[in-house]
């Protein structure tokens, strides 16, 4: 199924002493661009979680968010950096001799140094490890479900939108054989109008020549065939999925190509009014196919 790369997900869970509460924010991007915001203790995480999170996401800027809570018998136990805290104090304290100043330690406020507190080791533990892992498949999950609804409405958006471009394919296809023998018509009048001023008969050879020549500059039917080809092609990506955002991006080019050759080869006003009809709904297939993944 197609899905949007805008979407929410969250995920609440508590297991065991420990209360885990993930957020997922997602925008579209060309790319999967992760930003993690997760808590000291478990940030040395983020390669292995982030396995998890390419398992359901290949494209898109996604923000993620874990809030950790633990009963007060199983916190983390927490190091303090007393050599780092001790380098601050000193040049403190030669600061204030060199002003001449008075100046003493506060060391409540070390309290609120991040850098100076971490987690006592680097190994966190295995159980903790698969708990956070399925707390985020959970909010991936419901991240996905909003994704795929919004995919759905999108692409439900686009199938009415190929569907009127291919009844206007089918249109420009009943109309450029009409074209032709207008336009022929019209250089038959003008050269036997210019002949008769002349007292000179059109000759009829030459004047198929030129009919022949007329008649290849206004063929669109290749370009037809191509577009067709083309709108099928979208409709076959709608409901496959599978790298859906990119594949149809292409194809729509490849659509703006061939409408506006058939614009350029057919000069006239009803049709022309169609083609702009069609490049603007190709460009607004282009705008939602810009949030598919």
């Amino acid at each position: 199924m197609v899905c949007s790369m805008t979407g929410f997900g969250r995920c609440l869970v508590e297991n065991g002493g420990i209360t885990q509460q993930w957020e997922i924010k997602s925008v579209n991007g060309r790319h999967l661009d992760l930003k993690w915001r997760l808590p000291s203790c478990v940030r040395s995480l983020e390669p292995r979680l982030e396995k998890v999170v390419r398992r359901h996401a290949s494209r898109g800027r996604v923000d993620i968010s874990l809030q950790l809570q633990f009963a007060p018998d199983m916190s983390p136990a927490l190091h303090f950096d007393a050599v780092a805290a001790s380098a601050m104090l000193d040049s403190l304290c030669q600061l204030a001799r060199d002003r001449g100043e008075a100046w003493t330690p506060d060391y409540t406020a070390l309290l609120s140094l991040s850098l100076l507190w971490g987690e006592a080791g680097d190994e966190v533990d295995e159980e903790l490890v698969l708990q956070l892992e399925d707390g985020l498949t959970l909010a991936l999950q419901d991240w996905n479900e909003a994704r795929s609804k919004e995919g759905r409405a999108l692409v439900t958006d686009m199938r009415a939108r190929v569907l009127r471009m291919e009844e206007w394919t089918e249109l420009i296809a009943g109309r450029a054989p009409e074209i032709k023998q207008e336009r022929a018509d019209t250089l038959r009048e003008r050269i036997s109008e210019a002949l008769a001023t002349l007292g000179t008969e059109l000759e009829e050879g030459r004047f198929l020549q030129e009919i022949t020549l007329l008649a290849d500059r206004l063929d669109v039917s290749e370009e037809l065939t191509r577009l067709q080809t083309h709108l099928e092609r979208l409709r076959e990506l709608l409901e496959s999925g599978t790298d859906a955002g990119r594949r149809l991006d292409f194809t729509l080019q490849e659509c703006f190509r061939e409408i506006n050759t058939c614009g350029n080869k057919l000069p006239d006003v009803q049709l022309s009014r169609l083609v702009v009809d069609f490049k603007n709904e190709l460009e607004k297939c282009r705008e939602q196919v810009q949030n598919l993944e």
